[in-house]
């Protein structure tokens, strides 16, 4: 175990990113979880360049190879760490977390392994992953083994300091309260909210964590749930099963109601026709019968910066208007 501990990092400059946003009162992290309905991470020690899978120890070749075949299924590839000390150790094996995000209908699933080389992972029946097909996945590498959620913290430096400053604390923080259920990783966007986080299996994507609230995420994750503190437009970044909008209406369906079951809520785009000042319209279900229409707006805001490496552009975020409706009801009755 590493000394580091997380007294001994740094926090954000005043004008960073983060800090920006984090005086953005009344603004909100919905619609910003990077979409994957399936992830595939994998453990790689060592520095991490701004383009992780292809600026690592790991061979560039089969870094682009894992990347590209994540990304033409609907999935993310993400290379992890276990918090502390970063020292490439050869000949030691690389952790591997395969997660399927689920659905209304089909149970989300997270698979382990160890393996002894990244190319290794070529040999995955990503269609099978992709599809949630767990039993052709394990098949297609037997070492898999179900293993409980964990929770990724974004610490790519490389591509926003406010990940690394931010981040690599509270993941310390989580890996010595939750030994192997807390990981570093490599970038899941919206450096703005860091610390940053994914819950897997479920892609749940968090923002503006802190050492409480990483316990209260696996707390919840361990009955099946999602921690209630984190619902609502501060912290919940969005399903990455979802497209952005579909986020959003999710998100705004599910911290109304308080739902906490990862995929109870299904969400498609309404059929309405085009209302002024509404961005689209959704439909959301619930498997009791409940249903609900959901008009986005996107609000513009304060320039600010979305990277710190970036100029300050007009912040734009999401509202959403959510009207129960009675059963039997339609989105454009």
């Amino acid at each position: 175990m590493s000394a580091v501990t997380a007294t001994t990092h740094g926090r954000s400059a005043l004008d960073a990113c983060s800090v920006e946003w984090d005086t953005a009162v009344g603004e909100n992290a919905w619609g910003t979880a990077a979409p994957a309905t399936f992830w595939v991470a994998l453990e790689q020690n060592g520095p991490w360049g701004r383009a992780a899978a292809t600026q690592s120890r790991m061979e560039p070749a089969v870094g682009r190879r894992l990347e590209q075949a994540c990304s033409d299924r609907g999935g993310r590839l993400t290379l992890l760490r276990a918090p502390g000390e970063h020292a490439e150790h050869p000949g030691t094996l690389h952790q591997v977390l395969l997660g399927w995000t689920g659905t209304p209908d089909a149970r989300a699933f997270l698979l382990g392994a160890s393996v002894g080389d990244p190319a290794d992972l070529e040999v995955v029946d990503l269609d099978a992953l992709a599809r949630g097909d767990r039993s052709a996945v394990v098949a297609s590498l037997p070492a898999l083994t179900e293993v409980p959620p964990v929770l990724l913290v974004c610490t790519n430096g490389r591509r926003d300091v406010c990940c690394a400053v931010r981040g690599r604390p509270v993941a310390l923080a989580g890996h010595l309260a939750h030994p192997g259920r807390v990981w570093e990783c490599s970038h899941t966007g919206g450096h703005r909210f860091s610390p940053t986080g994914v819950l897997l299996p479920w892609g749940r994507t968090l923002g503006r964590l802190d050492d409480a609230l990483v316990s209260l995420v696996l707390a919840a994750a361990d009955h099946g749930r999602l921690a209630a503190e984190l619902l609502g437009p501060w912290h919940d970044r969005g399903s990455s099963a979802l497209p952005p909008r579909g986020q959003v209406a999710e998100s705004a369906v599910r911290s109304l109601i308080g739902e906490t079951a990862p995929t109870h809520l299904a969400t498609v785009v309404a059929p309405a026709a085009p209302v002024a000042g509404v961005e689209a319209s959704l439909h959301v279900t619930h498997p009791d019968g409940r249903q609900w229409r959901v008009d986005l707006h996107i609000v513009g805001g304060p320039a600010r910066r979305n990277s710190c490496g970036e100029d300050a552009v007009g912040a734009r975020t999401w509202t959403a208007d959510v009207t129960p409706l009675a059963p039997g009801e339609t989105p454009t009755s």
